[in-house]
């Protein structure tokens, strides 16, 4: 499996090609394969539709439990998920990874961020990212809103 390390979206349907989300998904978007709503109802409908035959992971049976798309591995079908959880403030929430392809859900037990440093940093307890330390070997890390990669920062 070969893992690109930018965050982007590209729609699986027939769309025309067009520039990868560079910046992740973020709210409103330009575009519908940027735009963290419009990812958000297109993942709710292909899971539940998955969860009609596959069991739920553990963290999601809860009545009003969702998961919120941020990341999405290209050309693999797996995504990167918030687990929301009813009452429980966005601070709190974890990294869930799906394969897409398989059976296997991966939950990391901190947020974003921290995820996100963890596997540029090597330290991720990973079965999926692990690698990308080694292989990239990264001295510098840096972090940029999607507004200012996308060049719509001031606008």
């Amino acid at each position: 499996m070969t893992f690109k390390p930018r965050l982007s979206f590209r729609s699986s349907a027939s769309a025309p090609e067009r520039e990868p989300c560079r910046g992740g998904v973020v709210p409103d978007a330009a575009h519908d394969d940027c735009d963290l709503h419009a990812r958000t109802a297109e993942r709710d409908e292909i899971l539940a539709d998955l969860w009609e035959f596959e069991e739920k992971p553990a963290g999601l049976r809860e009545a009003g439990a969702k998961v919120l798309p941020w990341a999405f591995e290209e050309g693999t079908g797996a995504f990167l998920y918030w687990p929301a959880r009813p009452g429980q403030h966005p601070d709190e929430w974890t990294v869930l990874y799906d394969e897409g392809r398989g059976l296997l859900w991966e939950q990391h037990d901190m947020g974003c961020l921290a995820f996100l440093l963890a596997v540029l940093t090597g330290t991720a307890e990973t079965a999926y990212f692990g690698y990308l330390h080694d292989v990239l070997k990264p001295r510098v890390h840096r972090f940029a809103t999607a507004d200012a990669i996308s060049g719509t920062a001031g606008q």
